[in-house]
């Protein structure tokens, strides 16, 4: 019976890394056992976690995880029959992240180890309209893998909102699009601009012909872009067609006349040629098939983004200045998609640096120096409340999120009640 109930609490391990030290663990039940853990790097990348009690020390192999953002623009009229199947997998093989199907096809970011990451992706290209999946391949750090591990699908006090990989958490949504755009006519399965792999990059760029545009927002461009791009200032992607058309003075597919010494002369004002990249690729295959709709004749985009250049151009040669804004908690990442160095506001899911949160504005879990003036005192208060709960329980919803109560079912008069999410997760997309 002892060892039964060591190894049940042992299976509701919660830690938080510390680089080099003993994980600490926040739940208050494991406190009072006396457990601790010590993530040790092993052969291979894996990870092994010793969990001590009373001067026992038991270990167990960990396999390494990697986080892979994929996407594929596919004529996909039946998209919502995948949905169940794919969400059963993920559960199944304790993937975690999220996932977009639509009619235009897929777009995912997903966490696990490397063999079910695998089964996911191939069971996603057994259908052969989604086959070569456009993917970029991150690593995970070993105290990302510690807290991964530690969390089970039992306690939703295993990892709580600390946890940036959570197995037992995985979304697969139906939208209409795939990465949203706001006009369904602009079709990258018809035409989009031309490839230009990250070891060409910079020399395109120098091209002091070339306009070079960062497709992204605000919140990401303002922690890094390369070196003398445009940078369009929008609030998201669906305002990009109105700044092209203002900046570019195109409407509908022909260009507007203005009065250019080219229009004097009788011939219509040039379009630049255009370069133009973003964080895997995705949004630059409609930005540029916007493009050339509208009459550009030369645009390029950088394949598999600024992820896939960060990978494959050393520091040394790079163009690009600042840190990567990713999708997902680990907010940000570096030359090589190492861990960059800023965190998440809760309250508008921006970027803040060390710096941020030097700031009168700065409140963890409810505001920031980007939207402090913008959030009413109630919605200060809701979210100050919602930090409480996770600070006390390690998940917002107190300890029994996820678990139905008896004594409201028998208060429900016969009416079935649908259980809670036992977890919650920051979208990875």
């Amino acid at each position: 019976m002892k060892a039964a109930e060591d190894k049940s609490i042992a299976a509701n391990l919660s830690c938080s890394a510390t680089q080099g030290g003993s994980l600490p663990i926040k739940s208050r039940v494991l406190r009072a056992t006396g457990f601790r853990q010590e993530p040790k790097a092993v052969g291979g990348g894996s990870l092994q976690m010793s969990v001590a009690r009373d001067g026992q020390d038991a270990e167990r192999s960990m396999p390494p995880l990697v986080v892979v953002s994929f996407y594929k623009f596919a004529v996909f009229a039946d998209y919502k029959d995948m949905r169940m199947p794919l969400k059963d997998l993920c559960e199944k093989v304790r993937i975690s992240g999220g996932i977009i199907l639509a009619p235009e096809g897929i777009n995912g970011s997903i966490c696990g180890t490397q063999e079910s990451v695998q089964k996911v992706l191939e069971f996603i290209q057994s259908d052969a309209r989604l086959r070569g999946l456009k993917m970029v391949e991150s690593p995970v750090t070993p105290e990302e893998e510690a807290i991964h591990h530690g969390h089970t699908s039992h306690s939703p006090l295993g990892a709580g909102d600390d946890a940036p990989f959570r197995w037992d958490h995985v979304r697969v949504k139906l939208k209409k699009e795939i990465v949203t755009f706001g006009d369904v006519s602009v079709l990258p399965t018809e035409r989009v601009g031309k490839y230009v792999q990250p070891r060409d990059w910079n020399s395109l760029i120098s091209d002091p012909n070339i306009v070079l545009i960062d497709v992204r927002n605000m919140y990401e461009t303002r922690i890094g872009k390369f070196k003398g791009a445009v940078d369009p200032c929008t609030a998201s992607f669906r305002e990009f067609p109105s700044w092209v058309k203002e900046e570019f003075q195109v409407d509908g597919s022909r260009i507007q006349q203005v009065d250019t010494e080219d229009d004097r002369l009788g011939e219509p004002p040039k379009l630049p040629r255009v370069a133009m990249y973003c964080t895997g690729g995705i949004r630059c295959e409609k930005a540029s098939s916007f493009l050339l709709s509208k009459g550009f004749e030369e645009v390029y985009h950088l394949e598999g983004g600024i992820l896939k250049y960060l990978e494959d151009v050393p520091e040394s040669e790079s163009l690009w200045e600042g840190e990567c804004f990713v999708f997902d908690k680990r907010v940000s990442v570096e030359h090589g998609l190492e861990q960059g160095s800023f965190k998440l506001c809760f309250g508008c899911k921006q970027p803040v640096s060390d710096a941020d949160m030097e700031s009168p504005e700065w409140e963890f879990g409810v505001c920031c120096p980007y939207c402090f003036s913008t959030k009413s005192e109630k919605e200060k208060e809701r979210a100050r409340a919602r930090q409480k709960q996770s600070e006390t329980w390690g998940v917002i919803g107190g300890p029994d999120k996820g678990r139905r109560n008896p004594h409201r079912s028998q208060l429900s008069y016969g009416k079935v009640e649908k259980p809670l999410p036992n977890s919650i997760h920051h979208p990875l997309l």
